[in-house]
C-alpha cells in the first residue's frame, strides 16, 4: 500500500469516526486521531538543565538514607512511581514520563559534560560535532518551512559554546537564539511582569519603509549573485542561506509564533512569569507551527543560583522545582490539549547529576557516575522508572545506560530509527548516536 493511499484511508476513517462523537467531545477525538496519522511529522523538545540538576532531590530520591536530604518523596498518578513533593504538576502527568535512573557518564566538568551530553561525543578530536538540536532539526525539518528547524530559548552557552553549535552541519542548522541568559545585562520584563522573549532584529530598522527594505534586498541580492554562485559549498553559500532564511522569516506570518502576548494571560501565568516558563509556552507555539526541535533552558543564568548547587542546595532546588514544574507540567497539558503531545517527544537532562552525599555547606557537588534523565510524550511508554541506583545513590545497580544509549532511544522515539546519520563535509555519514535502544521505555 502506498503512503498516499494509507494516509487517505486514515483520513477517511478519522472523518467517519467523528460522526459518532458528541459536540462536547469532538476536539479530544480530533487530537487523538490526528496524532495517529502515519504521515504526521514528529517534534522534539529538549529541556536543558544547565548546571547539573540533583537527581536525589527530583526523580531518584533516597528517603530512607542519610543522603536523602530535606524533601519528601510522594506517590504520583502512575502506580509505583514516586518522586519529589515539589513537582506536583508533573506528578499528575507521570503516566507520560519515563524516568531513566541509570545514566552513568565520565565527564564531571561543566564544559566537557555539556559537550558530551549535547553532542553524544567526547570533547576531543578534529571533528566539530553538531548539537542534538542541529542534528535532529536537520533530520526532522521540512524544507518548505519559513521558521528555523532549531530554536533555543533562554540559552546559557558560557560553559561551552561548541556544545550549542551546528558543528560540521554549518550555520544553516545552528539554533535561532531567543532570550539568551548568557548576555550581559539580562533582559527586561514587560509591564505585566513577563520576560521579553524576542527574536533580535526581526523587525525592520526604525524609519525604513517596506518599499525601501525591498530595494535594499534587491541590491544585496544583485551584489551577492556572482560571488555566491561560484562558492555554494563554502562559507559564502552558508552565509547566504542563513541570510535568506532570516528575510523569509521577517516577511512571514510564522513570525507571530514568537509573540506570546497573543496567549491568554491566565495561561501565561500558569506557565510562570520567568524565562523558562514563557520559553515552554513559546515552545508549544513553535511546535504548533511545525518547528521540529525546540530547546528551553533552566539553570545558571535563568535564576540567581541555577542547578549548580554546591551550597544551599535545598532552598535553591525547591525554587527551581517550582519553576520547572509550572513550566514543564503546563507544557505537557497544553500540548495534550492541542493534540500535539503524541507527536512531540520531550527530553529532560543536564550535563551531569549531583553527589548523593550532602557537603559541609548544605550543597551537592558534580556527579556523573549515577544520575537521571527523563523522556516523555510521543513514542514513550510513560508511568515507569527504568534503571536503579544503590540505596545510597552512588552507583547504578540495574539498567545502566550512557549518553549514546539515551540519544539512540530518543531518535527511535522520534521515528528516525536507532542510528540515523548526517553527512559530514568529507562525504562520510556520521551517526547521531550508535547506542543500545532502550526498548522498554518506547511505546
Amino acid at each position: 500500500m502506498s503512503h498516499s493511499r494509507s494516509r487517505r484511508d486514515f483520513m477517511q476513517s478519522m472523518a467517519a469516526g467523528f460522526g459518532a462523537v458528541s459536540a462536547s467531545g469532538w476536539f479530544p477525538a480530533l487530537a487523538q486521531a490526528a496524532a495517529a496519522d502515519p504521515g504526521r511529522r514528529r517534534h522534539c523538545i529538549l529541556l536543558w538543565m544547565s548546571g547539573g540538576p540533583t537527581q536525589t532531590d527530583t526523580f531518584d530520591m533516597k528517603p530512607d538514607h542519610e543522603n536523602g536530604g530535606e524533601f519528601q518523596e510522594v506517590q504520583t498518578a502512575a502506580a509505583g512511581l514516586r518522586f519529589s513533593e515539589h513537582l506536583p504538576k508533573l506528578g499528575k502527568m507521570a503516566d507520560q514520563l519515563a524516568i531513566l535512573r541509570g545514566l552513568s557518564t565520565k565527564e564531571g566538568d561543566h564544559g566537557r559534560g555539556s559537550y558530551l551530553m549535547r553532542t553524544g561525543q567526547k570533547p576531543m578530536g578534529p571533528i566539530q560535532y553538531p548539537s542534538i538540536g542541529s542534528a535532529l532539526g536537520k533530520q526532522l525539518a521540512d524544507n518548505d518551512m519559513t521558521l528555523p528547524s532549531n530554536v533555543s530559548i533562554g540559552t546559557y552557552r558560557a560553559f561551552n559554546q561548541a556544545a550549542f553549535g551546528p558543528g560540521f552541519l554549518g550555520p544553516r542548522f545552528g539554533p535561532l537564539i531567543v532570550g539568551a541568559t548568557d548576555v550581559p545585562g539580562g533582559m527586561s520584563n514587560d509591564e505585566d511582569g513577563f520576560p521579553n522573549l524576542k527574536v533580535q532584529n526581526l523587525d525592520r530598522a526604525g524609519g525604513i519603509s517596506e518599499q525601501r527594505m525591498d530595494q535594499r534586498l534587491k541590491m544585496w541580492r544583485r551584489l551577492q549573485t556572482q560571488f555566491v554562485s561560484s562558492r555554494q559549498a563554502g562559507a559564502a553559500g552558508s552565509h547566504n542561506e542563513v541570510y535568506e532564511g532570516a528575510v523569509r522569516l521577517m516577511n512571514s506570518e510564522d513570525a507571530k509564533a514568537f509573540d506570546l502576548s497573543a496567549e491568554p494571560e491566565k495561561l501565561r501565568e500558569e506557565y510562570g512569569k520567568n524565562v523558562f516558563g514563557q520559553g515552554c509556552l513559546m515552545a508549544r507555539r513553535l511546535i504548533e507551527r511545525g518547528v521540529p526541535f525546540v530547546e528551553v533552558s533552566l539553570g545558571t543564568g535563568s535564576t540567581s543560583v541555577g542547578w549548580d548547587t554546591h551550597s544551599d542546595n535545598f532552598n535553591a532546588v525547591e525554587s527551581l522545582s517550582k519553576i520547572l514544574d509550572d513550566g514543564w507540567g503546563t507544557l505537557m497539558r497544553d500540548l495534550q490539549d492541542h493534540g500535539l503531545l503524541e507527536s512531540t517527544t520531550i527530553l529532560w537532562m543536564g550535563e551531569f547529576g549531583r553527589t548523593p552525599a550532602i557537603n559541609s555547606t548544605a550543597g551537592r557537588d558534580h556527579f556523573p557516575n549515577a544520575w537521571t534523565s527523563v523522556l516523555a510524550g510521543g513514542g514513550i511508554a510513560g508511568g515507569q522508572a527504568y534503571g536503579k541506583t544503590s540505596a545510597d545513590g552512588t552507583e547504578v545497580i540495574d539498567g545502566k545506560i550512557g549518553v549514546q544509549d539515551l540519544l539512540s532511544t530518543l531518535c527511535k522515539a522520534l521515528g528516525l530509527g536507532g542510528s540515523p546519520s548526517n553527512m559530514a563535509p568529507s562525504g562520510r555519514p556520521i551517526p547521531i548516536a550508535e547506542g543500545n535502544v532502550i526498548e522498554e521505555v518506547l511505546a
